[in-house]
């Protein structure tokens, strides 16, 4: 089966579109994250996605052609570690029809096929159930919980840790 959505790395044509849509969907992102909403912060991202330490992900459905949401790999670590962290957030308008656990899916693939990683963590605040629900069909597993772990809209937050591992995703 096709999927329903397409990713591709983030380019400076996203740019506009991006900010419009991170702009319509602060209701959905608050608390959760704080993405570009200026030309100043997307360029900061698009710096950020340089394809070696960090690789941002458009996700555009691919019926519609609009973005559904951003599928980000970040802190890329070689060498024995061969690891990286997992960021991903969804557009208002295209929330419960499971785009963005395909757009997801999708770069897990490409991060253990393409990139070769090992492993993939996902940092979530307790609180956000729809992307936890997200990684544990996505078959991430638990393994911990960290107080104060990340600043997010200015404030500490607590996250639990998901991971996993290339030899348990099932392409």
């Amino acid at each position: 089966m096709q999927s329903r959505v397409i990713i591709r790395p983030v380019s400076m044509a996203d740019g506009a579109e991006l900010i419009a849509a991170n702009l319509a969907s602060i209701a959905v992102h608050e608390p959760w994250v704080y993405p570009c909403r200026d030309a100043v912060g997307f360029e900061a991202y698009l710096t950020r996605s340089d394809g070696e330490r960090s690789v941002g992900f458009i996700a555009r459905e691919r019926e519609s052609g609009r973005i559904s949401g951003i599928v980000n790999i970040n802190e890329i670590v070689r060498g024995l570690f061969q690891s990286a962290y997992l960021g991903y957030y969804g557009m208002a308008g295209f929330q419960g029809r499971g785009l963005m656990r395909e757009a997801v899916g999708l770069v897990v693939t490409h991060a253990f096929d393409v990139l070769g990683l090992h492993r993939l963590e996902a940092n979530i605040q307790p609180d956000n159930k729809p992307s936890r629900a997200l990684v544990e069909r996505l078959g991430f597993r638990k393994e911990g919980y960290s107080p104060r772990y990340l600043k997010i809209g200015g404030e500490w937050r607590d996250h639990e840790r998901w991971a996993i591992l290339s030899e348990n995703w099932k392409s």
